[in-house]
């Protein structure tokens, strides 16, 4: 009768223990809303409660051409963020933690640039009155650290617009504009930069 106790006990430890690693493991499994790919959208009345800059995909078509955004996207949170948080006038990568990439699946034009189809990296320069948005062949980038302006494929000066509705979290929009053209539309804050793409149909 001890034996059967002593097993009965010990089987019950073992199952214990067996159940407690399992569910440490189902927890530690559980992905944070800043490792998985989002979608951001325009400015809700739900607030942000979200902390962190969040990995985001962005993608559309354009005429025949499909174009996704890669970035990571923070939020205002209050704080100043032209001039502030955003350094004028020095290479941004237009979002935050790796710089922002851009993939094409067919050849378009770019400020009368013609850019094969593939991924590049996407840098900006935000000035007071005028930003100069950056196609670069190196798309794996950490921030701006190995930036080269060597590696420019085109370069092009864009007047950002000022929206009245603040929009809390960066984001990317395309949108088609004729059956071969567009943009790819950036909204930061009350800020918002127009790029247009045109595709080769």
């Amino acid at each position: 009768m001890k034996t059967f106790i002593f097993t009965l006990i010990l089987a019950c430890l073992i199952a214990s223990c067996t159940k407690t690693k399992n569910e440490g493991d189902t927890s530690s499994q559980i992905v944070s809303p800043a490792e998985e790919t989002i979608h951001i959208i325009a400015e809700q009345t739900v607030p942000d409660t979200l902390k962190g800059s969040l990995k985001a995909k962005a993608m559309g078509t354009i005429g025949n051409t499909g174009i996704s955004v890669n970035y990571y996207s923070p939020a205002v949170r209050g704080r100043v963020i032209w001039g502030g948080l955003v350094p004028l006038d020095n290479v941004w990568v237009t979002g935050a933690h790796r710089a922002t990439n851009i993939d094409f699946t067919q050849e378009v034009t770019i400020g009368a640039v013609k850019i094969a189809a593939g991924k590049y990296g996407f840098f900006t320069i935000p000035g007071k009155d005028e930003w100069i948005v950056i196609i670069n062949k190196n798309w794996d980038q950490h921030l701006a650290d190995d930036y080269n302006e060597k590696e420019d494929v085109v370069r092009v000066n864009i007047k950002p617009e000022m929206q009245d509705q603040s929009q809390e979290r960066l984001m990317y929009l395309i949108q088609s504009s004729t059956p071969t053209s567009g943009i790819m539309q950036l909204r930061w804050e009350k800020l918002m930069v127009n790029l247009t793409i045109e595709s080769h149909n």
